[in-house]
């Protein structure tokens, strides 16, 4: 092989080499912008977890947050005006285990399961959600 036909080769193979990287720059791996209204106002504080979303237009998504309770069985209380689509609570225990699962449409106090203290998980999951949420967990015992 020539020297010329050599560094044609490896322009070629820079060339791919190039190209595959570009590839992988994609803009679909980029997160999309956050939705104007949809950040949450959180309370976050041992044995008291307080969230409120003023306003959700037809946004699917979720939020989740560590919160520590030194309690067993916590009080739910659900005040949301949702309008339409699926948005629900769950909370885990710091074992993982689900201790608590509602739809927020449904307003009310409830109780969770009895579950292991320490830090727990609470997710709300939208589906197409509208309207205004706003929950709140404390530790009853």
């Amino acid at each position: 092989m020539t020297s010329q036909s050599t560094h044609r080769i490896r322009t070629i193979m820079i060339s791919f080499c190039m190209i595959g990287a570009m590839a992988g720059c994609s803009s679909d791996t980029v997160a999309p912008p956050p939705v104007p209204g949809v950040e949450p106002e959180v309370i976050n504080s041992q044995d008291t977890f307080e969230f409120q979303v003023s306003s959700v237009v037809n946004y699917s998504g979720s939020w989740s947050y560590d919160w520590v309770t030194t309690g067993t069985i916590v009080n739910v209380d659900q005040s949301s005006a949702i309008t339409s689509g699926t948005i629900t609570l769950t909370i885990h225990d710091s074992e993982g285990t689900v201790v608590y699962s509602g739809d927020l449409s449904q307003g009310g106090s409830y109780t969770t399961e009895s579950g292991t203290t320490g830090q727990w998980r609470i997710v709300v999951t939208l589906v197409k959600g509208r309207g205004t949420l706003n929950f709140r967990t404390q530790k009853n015992q």
